[in-house]
């Protein structure tokens, strides 16, 4: 029956007090057929809930766009404050990039800032497709992480608006807290099992493991440092650097997981961040040699260049892989996702646009049996792991996520910054985002240094390593 038909058929029903037959059986009584005339005639229930939350809320416009730059913990954090039409209602959104701030920075103020101002804080969708089809060349880091400020701020606006935290517009809980995973790093295999028994006792249950090579460079060991008699192997002519060695790297840490796993046996996960650095032969020989003692995962064993060898990694290797720290753009990791090449999305959730393309890439992996893993390490501001925990909150498809530690200037900085216990990050509950910036303690951390220097290291002969 067509709708109009239908409501002219129910309107006489509830005007009569009649019983109306709707076919094949089916009766719908006065009272009831009064019910769905009202409800039809609002829009529907969700019409209806929508307007009673916004009942005696004027439309919200952008009147302006903050930027504050601010370092606590010695990263170079970008966070953006827009402000409302609503006196004292503000979101914040985070838009760092920590390499190179003051690119991002300079779009937000010359570009993004113009756009958006004037344009209603709701429109979530309409604001992020528009602005990001306005750049024309897209999908750069620098244009996306300006994106994911205004972004961010506008689901902390609204979720303050409605009273109710992010992670409930984006359909509600489905676990109580979000399992991180800690860092360990040494460089001795007896230091670095210290650390893991430390994280065990703390409830982790899921630890990143990486072991210095001695006398060589590599990745994630704080105090790794190249020896003057490596040094002395490189040819005249070449400036001392960093050197890094794949073939040692890769003795070191197959005989690291040996080691570990002698010693604590399988109830501990394990995490090793390979970090692109090997050719990707060579990570594939690592990560067969490492499949026995069963990783929770390798993370990012190849370049962004290179993602055309996971066909290959899949058919050599059972070891859980995880990608895409350095993605910008959806056509570098839907491939990957869509063949089941990749067992954990690994995004860096402000370098593709924020939290709304994020929502959709966690969606999208759902269906491929693909758990995401947030990038989280400390050039991630405090808004950008809000980020990664509201979102947490809500995907069935979660795998784990990476632990930052918050200092005490952090905290004084954003209050209300996630509280870490027991190896779990929990959310405050509080509308929007349930964070906050003090604007003066910020400026007390300005920052140290222009930009993040990377791509130091080099082989023996000169040639530059990725990073």
């Amino acid at each position: 029956m067509e709708r109009r038909s239908l409501l002219k058929t129910l309107s006489a029903a509830a005007a009569v007090g009649a019983v109306t037959s709707l076919g094949r059986g089916r009766t719908l009584s006065a009272e009831a057929a009064s019910g769905v005339v009202e409800t039809m005639g609002n829009g529907g229930p969700l019409a209806q809930a929508r307007d009673a939350a916004r009942k005696g809320m004027p439309p919200l416009k952008i009147t302006d766009v903050k930027i504050i730059a601010t370092a606590p913990s010695g990263s170079n954090w970008t966070i953006v404050k827009v402000e409302t039409s609503e006196p004292g209602l503000y979101g914040l959104g985070a838009a760092t990039h920590q390499e190179i701030p003051q690119a991002a920075q300079a779009y937000i103020e010359k570009r993004l800032k113009p756009f958006v101002i004037g344009k209603n804080c709701d429109d979530i969708e309409d604001i992020w497709q528009s602005a990001y089809l306005q750049e024309y060349f897209r999908s750069g880091p620098e244009g996306n992480d300006a994106l994911s400020g205004i972004d961010g701020a506008l689901w902390d606006i609204l979720g303050k608006r409605l009273g109710v935290p992010v992670y409930q517009l984006l359909g509600g809980k489905v676990r109580a807290a979000v399992p991180l995973y800690g860092h360990a790093a040494a460089l001795t295999q007896s230091a670095l099992n210290d650390q893991v028994q430390a994280y065990i006792e703390k409830g982790y249950q899921v630890v990143r493991v990486q072991l210095a090579v001695p006398g060589w460079s590599g990745y994630g060991v704080g105090g790794a440092k190249t020896s003057e008699a490596v040094q002395a192997l490189r040819p005249d002519g070449v400036t001392p650097s960093p050197v890094f060695d794949a073939g040692r790297y890769l003795t070191t840490t197959i005989g690291m997981f040996e080691a570990i796993r002698a010693k604590f046996g399988f109830d501990v996960g394990l995490v090793h961040d390979v970090h692109e650095r090997p050719a990707p032969n060579q990570s594939i020989e690592l990560c067969r040699a490492v499949e026995q003692y069963r990783p929770f995962y390798m993370e990012d064993p190849l370049s962004p260049e290179d993602v055309g060898w996971f066909q290959i990694f899949r058919q050599e290797t059972s070891a859980p892989l995880a990608m895409g720290e350095l993605f910008t753009n959806r056509n570098e990791w839907l491939n990957l996702v869509a063949n089941r090449w990749i067992d954990f999305i690994r995004i860096h959730q402000s370098s593709v646009g924020g939290l709304n393309m994020c929502r959709k890439v966690a969606h999208c992996c759902e269906f491929f049996d693909v758990r995401t893993a947030w990038h989280g390490p400390n050039n991630v501001d405090p808004i950008g792991h809000c980020y990664n925990l509201h979102l947490n909150l809500v995907t069935p498809n979660f795998g784990i996520q990476e632990e930052t530690f918050f200092d005490e200037k952090t905290r004084e900085v954003f209050p209300g910054t996630p509280e870490i216990r027991k190896g779990y990050i929990y959310s405050t509950d509080k509308p929007g985002f349930g964070i906050d910036i003090d604007e003066k303690a910020a400026a007390r951390y300005p920052y140290t240094k222009d930009f993040e220097d990377r791509g130091n290291d080099r082989m023996l002969d000169g040639t530059i390593v990725r990073p």
